[in-house]
């Protein structure tokens, strides 16, 4: 059961911003500062990647780990109207998987980078920016997937 009632957790929802979101940002900042240039949420790519690198033909997606089901302790399933979340988040994985395979098929790299992996001191958004710059010069790694086992 719900603690709140239908109009509150509407807006509550509602206000669950997909751009600009902390993980996002913080890795945005460390691949600034290594020198990479990016455009951010192009409308033109399945998906509107997180960040696009057109010079790379590759794409990164920050992904949340409650929203996208990820492995870990930050992907907890809701108590209440499980159904309901169940439905929700086999959509959005389903969604997820739709529009990597269509980016990879017009010839884009992709690389997911979770949450988790960006959580705690600066330096593991470094770390992570890191292992992104490499992947994008190493043309021959069409996929890379960061989360926690790769700190």
């Amino acid at each position: 059961m719900d603690t709140v009632d239908k109009e509150t957790r509407s807006r509550i929802m509602a206000r669950i911003g997909g751009k600009n979101t902390g993980p996002e940002v913080k890795l945005r900042r460390s691949l600034h500062r290594l020198g990479l240039r990016y455009r951010l949420h192009d409308k033109r790519l399945p998906g509107k990647p997180d960040l696009v690198f057109r010079r790379f033909k590759a794409v990164v997606f920050v992904h949340g780990c409650f929203w996208h089901r990820h492995d870990c302790k930050l992907a907890s399933m809701p108590r209440s109207n499980r159904a309901y979340w169940r439905k929700k988040f086999a959509a959005n994985t389903k969604r997820d998987a739709r529009h990597q395979a269509a980016l990879e098929a017009d010839g884009w790299r992709v690389a997911i980078v979770w949450e988790c992996a960006l959580q705690g001191k600066g330096e593991a958004a470094a770390d992570i920016a890191e292992q992104v710059r490499l992947w994008l010069h190493n043309f021959s790694s069409r996929y890379l997937v960061l989360d926690l086992s790769n700190r």
